[in-house]
């Protein structure tokens, strides 16, 4: 994505898809910012946008005249907010990026229709993943970073990583990290990702959500042992976390298969809101150490492990 894709229009991301669909959002900021270093961003809620905010937020400041704009929630636009939205699409600032995400489902809808005929609009859509797309995807997130990854490794690396998009792309990114300009077949999948079927990484996020510390700790450090991503079981932690905190916050995902619902509300029963919102906050310190290059990685995930594991129960 160039900045010329961006600037002087609207890209507009729908689908339910949240991963998918924020990494949207981070492409479009990352084309701004390499075509100017000062650029502003600023978000919204489109349930409290007006054409009098939204001209603020697009308005050039003293510092720069390049901004983005992200407006997330579309589907809570106001309907008086409809037609002031509409006419900027229809003429958008030239150094602005305007982003509007729209979380999926029918409400907002007539807008979506209006936006989408708009010769300034680009949809970038973020649906839903099928689990027999997941072997697809991973390969397409391989083409992303410039890697080859074989169709039947692909397979394999799906059913070893599970239905989570975020913990697959960060397998692949590991895979291409390691090896790069190499085919990435079987092989270095299985050798990755392979071992004991049982021992996936996230079941080492729920263990910690359990509250079982020694067996969170044991399948880490075996998962560690054999040779799997720091940042990918982090991932795959952060990924539970999150949904987790989702479920207790009464924003829960009706397409979850019961069997996974029914996990999530036994895990939830020993949760507060307040203790997931200290977990996560573990897991960004967690999340900065590895990305600096913490001295031991091992270290920073059992650390990890004691101290979330230990939330649980707290009010």
């Amino acid at each position: 994505m160039h900045a010329h894709d961006v600037l002087g229009r609207v890209v507009l991301i729908t689908g339910k898809e949240e991963f998918l669909g924020a990494r949207v959002v981070s492409d479009v900021k990352e084309a701004v910012r390499s075509h100017d270093a000062e650029a502003e961003f600023s978000e919204a809620a489109a349930g409290e946008l007006t054409l009098a905010t939204l001209g603020e937020l697009a308005a050039p400041s003293l510092f720069s005249s390049v901004r983005c704009v992200v407006v997330r929630g579309l589907e809570e636009l106001p309907e008086e907010s409809v037609a002031g939205l509409l006419d900027y699409a229809a003429a958008p600032a030239e150094d602005v990026a305007l982003v509007l995400v729209h979380g999926g489902g029918q409400r907002g809808s007539g807008v979506l229709a209006k936006l989408r005929k708009q010769p300034t609009v680009t949809e970038q859509k973020s649906g839903e993943v099928k689990p027999w797309e997941m072997p697809d995807f991973a390969v397409a997130e391989a083409k992303r970073r410039g890697a080859r990854l074989d169709k039947s490794a692909a397979q394999v690396l799906a059913e070893a990583v599970g239905n989570d998009l975020r913990s697959l792309s960060a397998a692949v990114d590991q895979l291409a990290n390691d090896f790069p300009d190499q085919r990435l077949d079987e092989a270095k999948v299985r050798q990755y990702f392979g071992g004991r079927a049982e021992v996936k990484n996230y079941e080492i996020a729920d263990a910690i959500l359990a509250g079982q510390r020694e067996r969170a700790l044991g399948e880490l450090r075996w998962a560690l042992e054999a040779g799997t991503s720091e940042v990918y079981i982090l991932s795959a932690v952060a990924a539970q976390t999150r949904t987790l905190a989702n479920h207790v916050g009464g924003n829960r995902d009706q397409s979850m298969p019961a069997w996974r619902a029914r996990n999530l509300g036994k895990q939830a029963s020993g949760w507060s809101a307040d203790g997931l919102g200290r977990a996560l906050q573990e897991i960004a310190r967690a999340d900065a150490d590895l990305k600096g290059a913490a001295s031991d990685a091992a270290y920073t995930l059992e650390r990890l492990v004691l101290t979330v594991a230990s939330l649980r129960g707290r009010r």
